[in-house]
């Protein structure tokens, strides 16, 4: 009963959010301003970036061109990377002005990260002195590092005081970040040495030392490391917030739990993508030619692997001739090794992404994948010999297909973990490629199994 009214309020939030978006079309083709503000502006900024995200290119541009002033730094910083750029060159330069200036440092790294030079030119002279020179720091280091996705903005108190000093600090602070969870505790040299909570903060008496109820879980990060490195220990350590240093351990920002959880779930998207072979920059914004670019050279990729297999059965084209049988059953053979071998693949890329999968645990894992294999494979080995024999009235080719299938699942097993293995040991995304040297072994042992041993049971 829960389930079912957890589904039915699922399917309400769906309709609302369809209702939405067809009222606004409507307001856009009517050129009615005033309705097209009443139905965004009660919306959350993340919601107003859905709906753009979720309307043509055309529709899009005539949205902003009646409700220019609507767009925020909030709703800027929630839109999808692949249509900002878009809408930032849609929107008059002074509305751009304005929605930075509200924004923190990392928001707006993030946003310049995705532009050309003239753009981003455009949108730092729109800053206040401090706030461009804090913004140029964070895009003076490397893409995809820790730098350029803290925030600039951080609430430091010295090692020594006590939390009446601290919240008289806070108190009389003329300007505080807009969110923050942890005052750091710092040494005269600008030295991260702890973190105090503002729950423990406020819940403490005045008199206390801030050393007295710092965190246990405090730690750094250093400015270089790479952001997939910093969602990882987000993740692994259970953090809301973590201080960011350089080289001579001394705090230039932080780095709070949204910005990393958002990173981990942009590695988490991109893996997908490459596992399919769709590149990992697809959006369903993307126009035709865009996706059929990002998508043609892993077919292209694909289809000369596939020509292995082809070489496979034509090497077999005697046996194939002289029982024609074998060519409706082959692919049978080869599909269901590619299942299991993508299956096989999803969990070890997935492992390794989360390092789970290592070297001291990668020996235990690829014995369990190959036990795995030959259990599958017996299993569907005694499917297929008592189908083989029931429709085709011969046992023997029923033994031929139940062996080529536990060949072919424990190459698969093997196959699924191996091939990540070996390109994560290279430096190699094991997401990138996996999937296409997986199912191309799949199917070529597949189709070498099946023939090889029809042709010495069966001729």
């Amino acid at each position: 009963m829960q389930a079912e009214a957890g589904d039915m309020r699922e399917d309400e939030r769906r309709g609302v959010a369809n209702s939405v978006v067809d009222s606004v079309l409507e307001a856009v083709e009517e050129r009615d301003e005033s309705r097209l503000a009443d139905l965004l502006e009660p919306l959350h900024a993340a919601d107003v970036a859905d709906v753009l995200e979720q309307i043509a290119p055309n529709e899009r541009r005539e949205l902003l061109a009646l409700w220019p002033d609507g767009i925020d730094g909030e709703i800027l910083s929630e839109i999808s990377d692949s249509i900002r750029e878009e809408v930032i060159e849609t929107l008059p330069p002074e509305v751009i002005a304005e929605a930075v200036r509200e924004l923190d440092t990392d928001d707006v790294v993030d946003i310049l990260e995705d532009l050309e030079e003239p753009q981003q030119e455009a949108i730092l002279d729109a800053l206040d002195r401090a706030d461009r020179v804090a913004v140029e720091q964070a895009m003076a280091y490397p893409e995809y590092s820790a730098g350029r996705l803290m925030q600039r903005e951080v609430v430091v108190a010295p090692v020594h005081w006590t939390v009446g000093e601290t919240i008289d600090f806070l108190r009389e602070a003329e300007e505080l970040p807009d969110q923050f969870y942890h005052v750091i505790l710092v040494d005269p040299r600008m030295k991260p040495q702890g973190y105090v909570t503002l729950g423990r903060l406020l819940s403490s008496r005045r008199e206390v030392k801030l050393t007295e109820i710092e965190e246990d879980s405090f730690r750094t990060i250093r400015a270089t490391v790479e952001e997939a490195e910093v969602a990882y220990i987000f993740n692994q350590y259970h953090l809301i917030s973590c201080p960011v240093v350089d080289a001579g351990d001394r705090l230039v920002g932080v780095i709070t739990i949204d910005d990393a959880m958002n990173v981990l779930d942009e590695e988490h998207e991109e893996d997908i993508l490459r596992l399919a072979g769709v590149g990992d920059e697809s959006s369903l914004s993307d126009g035709p030619f865009a996706t059929a670019r990002q998508r043609l050279p892993w077919l292209v990729a694909n289809l000369f692997t596939a020509s292995l297999s082809a070489v496979v059965i034509t090497g077999f084209e005697a046996t194939i001739s002289q029982l024609v049988t074998l060519a409706a059953l082959m692919p049978i053979v080869a599909s269901t090794g590619g299942i299991a071998g993508t299956q096989s693949l999803a969990v070890a890329v997935r492992a390794l992404a989360t390092r789970n999968l290592t070297s001291a645990n990668a020996p235990r894992v690829v014995r369990r994948e190959l036990l795995a294999g030959l259990l599958n494979g017996l299993g569907l080995a005694l499917i297929l010999g008592l189908a083989g024999f029931v429709i085709f009235g011969d046992h023997m080719l029923g033994i031929v297909l139940g062996m080529a299938m536990i060949c072919n699942q424990m190459v698969a097993a093997l196959g699924g973990v191996l091939v990540p293995l070996g390109l994560n040991r290279l430096g190699l995304d094991p997401a990138l490629a996996s999937g296409t040297f997986v199912t191309t072994l799949t199917d070529v042992m597949g189709f070498f199994a099946f023939l090889g041993l029809a042709t010495l049971v069966l001729l």
